[in-house]
């Protein structure tokens, strides 16, 4: 028997720093939803007591340092399984792009397991396992737009955005999420207003959702990676609606809601970076 998950990419139509925790963690406030380019993991069960990882890209870890691996050990170990699971992923997201690669498939390995191994997992027990992983996991094992706080334990379903053309670009680096967190200085950084963004989508006002969109991490990632502003800038001369950075970048999104805009764009940017992808919003 073989299960097959869907993990789709995020991007965030808003970001806000609200302050930092006592824990050492960020309380935030965001607003995401999925987009319609995504990895493919496959499930098959394995007699031996073992955690097998294959995946189509040679540089993504197979072992503890994988997501993916690190959801199936906690599972195995929190409800006593003691047969092996050899789980395939098929990887179409870039990697630490702020498009949630590696939150989408602890996701999506945490459903899929939930199947195959008829555990009966509420939502909320894969939420507080997929924390142990990642913060951007709960948002993800829901995949539609919504409201999320906290470090990101918090989620609360919205209406789906308001369709769209969606223009991913990704430069050539990696950016650490940890690395750009501690180099936030919350005097300085800028706060949109999630409630507003929310406020707009659940009107399903297009225009005022542009309006509020921001993240606070885009001057920090920016001053690190100029080429993200150029990025911005030339997806907004090519006529996007509005661009902007995904998570803790490098990954830059615009928004588009015809597709010969959105196909301009992809031609004015598609010589400046290697990785562009025109997709539809997924709800």
């Amino acid at each position: 028997m073989e299960i097959i998950e869907k993990a789709p990419a995020k991007i965030n139509l808003g970001l806000d720093v609200l302050y930092k925790r006592a824990d050492g963690y960020h309380e935030l406030e965001m607003v995401m939803s999925s987009v319609d380019l995504a990895d493919r993991l496959s499930f098959e069960r394995l007699s031996a007591d073992q955690i097998v990882i294959e995946s189509n890209k040679a540089f993504l870890p197979i072992d503890h340092r994988n997501n993916v691996y690190q959801a199936a050990a906690l599972i195995k170990k929190r409800y006593d399984i003691t047969e092996g699971i050899k789980i395939t992923i098929n990887k179409n997201i870039p990697v630490a792009a702020g498009l949630g690669g590696g939150s989408t498939d602890c996701a999506a390995t945490l459903r899929g397991l939930n199947r195959l191994w008829n555990l009966g997992l509420s939502m909320k027990e894969m939420i507080d396992i997929g924390m142990h992983v990642g913060t951007d996991v709960p948002y993800c094992l829901y995949g539609t737009t919504s409201f999320i706080a906290g470090k990101g334990e918090i989620v609360k379903v919205l209406e789906p955005m308001p369709p769209s053309w969606v223009i991913l670009v990704k430069p050539r680096m990696s950016v650490s999420t940890r690395k750009i967190f501690q180099q936030v200085d919350m005097a300085r950084i800028t706060h949109p207003s999630m409630k507003n963004l929310a406020d707009a989508i659940l009107k399903q006002d297009y225009q005022a959702m542009l309006e509020h969109m921001g993240n606070s991490l885009e001057d920090v990632t920016v001053a690190k990676y100029p080429v993200i502003q150029q990025i911005k800038t030339r997806m907004l001369k090519y006529g996007a609606d509005v661009a902007l950075m995904s998570g803790s970048g490098p990954t830059v999104f615009a928004l588009c809601q015809k597709q010969s805009r959105a196909q301009r764009i992809v031609n004015g940017v598609r010589g400046f970076c290697d990785e562009v992808y025109m997709v539809r919003t997924l709800n």
